[in-house]
């Protein structure tokens, strides 16, 4: 009991869970009771009915950088209107399949300043995303982005 207490009491660990419904389906709940849905149906066409569990890796490669960019485009008043991520990654194809290659696109939507959106980037890429910095010992991490000026 002693040692669940102290686990539920340190601020610098993260707690996920994972439950299996049926078949290949699981539900994943963060630790603020968040849910979705990981797997596929138990249709014989291996119909995916949810997210695929190596593609969670890459939400959660653009979700951090995209938080990243978004807090520091705000503390620099850029005029950014919309901000979309576009992660794509590379398997070996032998299990596991582990990830070789990694590649974020940006496009921003918004009159703003290019040098504050490439300092973004770089800042969240090589200081503040915690994803970002786990992946890079084994996974080559690259960018690039794009700004759509819609005046």
């Amino acid at each position: 009991m002693v040692a669940i207490n102290l686990i539920h009491e340190r601020k610098d660990m993260s707690e996920i869970t994972i439950r299996w419904i049926d078949d290949k389906m699981m539900a994943g709940t963060d630790s603020n009771g968040h849910s979705i849905i990981i797997g596929r149906s138990p249709d014989p066409k291996f119909k995916w009915v949810g997210i695929k569990p190596s593609e969670l890796l890459l939400l959660a490669a653009g979700a951090c950088s995209g938080y990243d960019v978004v807090e520091i485009l705000s503390k620099q008043r850029e005029p950014f209107t919309d901000i979309k991520i576009i992660c794509t990654g590379t398997q070996v194809s032998d299990p596991p399949y582990q990830f070789t290659d990694i590649h974020l696109h940006y496009t921003v939507y918004g009159n703003i300043n290019r040098t504050k959106l490439e300092r973004a980037i770089q800042l969240s890429e090589e200081k503040y995303c915690s994803v970002i910095a786990t992946l890079k010992p084994t996974v080559k991490i690259s960018s690039d982005y794009e700004i759509i000026n819609l005046e």
